[in-house]
């Protein structure tokens, strides 16, 4: 398990706005027609949603905190825990976590949900992309886990 080190996410102390800039740092901003279906800090515009990849970084900040919210709604039995998830699933989908259809539900919530907390391995597998580790996404994991579990 990573050292706590010194916060490289500038921030309020608040938990909540930590992790907005934490998913701000590492999702970046997708502000051209290339990124699209993805606006703002990397939401995914859905059906009926009239956002265009011209919107403000004050308008991509507000998506993203709406988002969140909603996700941390979702996770919201899990507690302290519910902010750790709900990033988490900010950028690999909540049904990643959740299981659905043939996809079991994650380790992690599984861990999570019975009361073990020794979650550290199980949060920082998510980071392959198509079967292979992804250096860049490892280290984002392990930014998140070190800023927002709370012991």
């Amino acid at each position: 398990m990573p050292s706590r080190a010194e916060n490289p996410v500038k921030a309020s102390p608040d938990r909540f706005s930590l992790a907005v800039e934490c998913v701000k740092r590492f999702e970046g901003w997708h502000g051209e027609k290339k990124h699209w279906p993805y606006v703002g800090w990397g939401h995914k515009v859905l059906p009926g949603e009239r956002f265009t990849n011209s919107i403000s970084k004050a308008q991509g900040d507000s998506i993203l905190r709406e988002d969140l919210r909603k996700l941390c709604r979702m996770f919201s039995y899990l507690g302290r825990d519910s902010l750790l998830a709900a990033v988490l699933s900010y950028n690999v989908g909540p049904y990643r976590l959740k299981g659905y259809g043939k996809r079991p539900k994650s380790r992690l919530l599984k861990k999570l949900e019975s009361g073990d907390r020794n979650i550290y391995k199980e949060y920082v597998s998510f980071r392959c992309y198509k079967g292979k580790v992804v250096p860049s996404i490892e280290r984002r994991r392990k930014v998140e886990f070190m800023l927002l579990f709370e012991e």
